[in-house]
């Protein structure tokens, strides 16, 4: 057993001495399946704390010659059936996290490509001492000792993808590691003394031209997670486990922690999660490990629409993107949807692909962008969110004129993309112009059942801001804010908010095709 080459199961069995566990296991059964039909090149990312370093370790831990974990994995969901007791710990194991080791290499002044090699070759002689003698290279190291003993490696690469999400493009560190790659997997000698070859990062595959060194790996991502989508992060079932077990509000997880489609599998951040059952506090938690400059220096690139996207999609609307062409790599972007794409892959966007839309996941990431915009007061998004604010305040106010120009202002300034043409697209204005109400206000429900009818817009108050009025928007298109009001009142919208208290906020909004002006008129009730 070493640092490198067949470690033990001690970073999986301390994990499952933690008090707040979910059972991951079955991804052994679903990697196992895809290695027997020759799939044995796996690359599974996904934004930073969603459970991959502990996936990693997992893998470890069982396939390594260095643990015995019969009985570790005997209590757990994995199926032992006659396929996967015949690889438990059989295999000579590698498991490097490629930013710890880029980290040290920095500190003792060493070629990272180099480093990484010495490490693992240095162990291969200690365990095969008459067939290495320590000067090979990582990769040919290994075919000796394929082609001398038949013997299959399993090579675990964690945070694969730090050198080309950290290093410049063109950084002699970063092609090196390119080429040690390309070395480790593209050779002809690698489907042999490859058993399995797990990588698992943030981003895909770079994309780079000549630079390419993976493409002959299975990807699973965040835009196209397909079988393993939940199998990474937490699912409903397990999340709604947790909440009954330790008496935390389902519902609040869900609003704050969900929102993540993983080839239809509804995915919650994992992290946050454990953190909210631990505290019993809903709130922000996964930014606690990385900073706001991932936001900032991809907006800062100010593509053509790319901060009218934001915008949309903080609103709660949601936004058409191409995510093909992107280069995968934090440095090379030609366009706001390569942006956008790459904000999926980090997290903070979420992707539907059945629509092909991109859309802010939860109240969580809302609470980030909202930081965000607060803190960084010379920027597009922080100056529409002072105008948001201005737009709540007078609509609860009830400055109806003020309201009306705001909204006037709101697609004239922010969003003149959006093209007038129906209620919908008013719909879609409304609510960004609104947008500094998720402070206060749960996402806006669109056609929410009420009375006889369906509103246009409702906001609820957060649990946390009772007093709160609840806000009902009616909209119509070349028919006068007073027609809105009238049918709210006609189809007796408020009766049904029987379990909110106080005053109701009835809004209608028109636009006038002819004089491209917006009315508003509001009225209060009390429930």
């Amino acid at each position: 057993m070493g640092r490198y080459l067949n470690n033990n199961n001690n970073k999986f069995n301390n994990f499952l001495k933690e008090k707040y566990v979910v059972d991951k296991t079955l991804i052994l059964n679903c990697i196992l399946e895809k290695i027997e039909q020759n799939k044995k090149f796996i690359c599974n990312s996904r934004p930073r704390r969603f459970g991959k370093s502990i996936t990693a370790h997992m893998l470890v831990a069982y396939f390594s010659k260095g643990a015995d974990s019969r009985e570790l994995f005997e209590p757990l969901k994995c199926v032992k059936d006659k396929v996967f007791l015949e690889n438990l710990n059989k295999y000579d194991t590698i498991f490097m996290d490629i930013q710890a080791q880029f980290v040290k290499a920095k500190d003792q002044n060493i070629n990272p490509k180099k480093f990484l090699q010495k490490n693992v070759v240095k162990e291969l002689r200690e365990a095969y001492p008459d067939l290495i003698d320590g000067d090979e290279n990582l990769a040919d190291a290994l075919a000796i000792i394929n082609a001398e003993t038949g013997n299959e490696f399993v090579i675990i690469f964690d945070e694969w993808d730090y050198p080309i999400r950290e290093l410049s493009e063109n950084s002699k560190e970063r092609l090196d590691y390119i080429e040690f790659m390309r070395m480790m997997f593209k050779n002809a000698e690698a489907q042999d003394y490859v058993r399995l070859a797990y990588l698992t990062g943030i981003l895909p595959m770079v994309r780079a031209k000549g630079q390419s060194a993976v493409n002959n790996f299975d990807e699973y991502t965040m835009l196209d997670a397909r079988d393993l989508g939940g199998d990474i992060g937490f699912v409903e079932e397990e999340v709604q486990e947790l909440c009954e077990k330790h008496g935390v509000s389902a519902d609040e997880m869900k609003y704050w922690y969900d929102g993540y489609n993983l080839s239809g599998v509804e995915v919650y951040n994992p992290l946050s999660v454990v953190r909210a059952v631990e505290s019993k506090k809903f709130q922000q938690y996964w930014t606690e490990t990385g900073t706001y400059e991932d936001i900032r220096s991809l907006i800062e690139y100010n593509f053509d629409g790319l901060k009218e996207a934001v915008i949309q999609m903080l609103s709660g609307n949601r936004v058409s993107v191409s995510v093909f062409g992107c280069r995968n790599d934090m440095h090379t972007f030609h366009n706001k949807d390569q942006i956008i794409t790459t904000l999926i892959h980090l997290g903070y966007f979420a992707y539907d692909d059945d629509t092909q839309e991109a859309y802010v996941p939860n109240k969580e990431i809302r609470e980030i962008f909202y930081h965000y915009m607060e803190n960084d007061q010379s920027d597009t998004l922080s100056e529409f969110l002072k105008y948001s604010k201005d737009t709540l305040a007078a609509l609860l106010d009830s400055e109806q004129e003020r309201v009306a120009e705001l909204v006037q202002k709101a697609h004239n300034d922010f969003i003149s993309s959006i093209e007038y043409n129906d209620e919908n697209s008013l719909n879609c204005t409304v609510m960004i112009a609104l947008l500094a109400s998720f402070a206060y206000y749960q996402k806006p429900i669109r056609e929410y059942p009420c009375g006889k009818g369906f509103a246009d817009l409702v906001y609820l108050p957060l649990p946390k801001c009772p007093q709160r009025p609840v806000i009902v928007v009616e909209l119509k298109w070349n028919q006068g804010a007073d027609a809105a009001i009238d049918q709210i009142k006609e189809k007796r919208y408020p009766d049904s908010l029987k379990d909110y208290y106080g005053e109701i906020l009835l809004v209608g909004i028109s636009y006038e095709k002819k004089t491209k002006e917006h009315t508003c008129i509001i009225e209060r009730v009390e429930k």
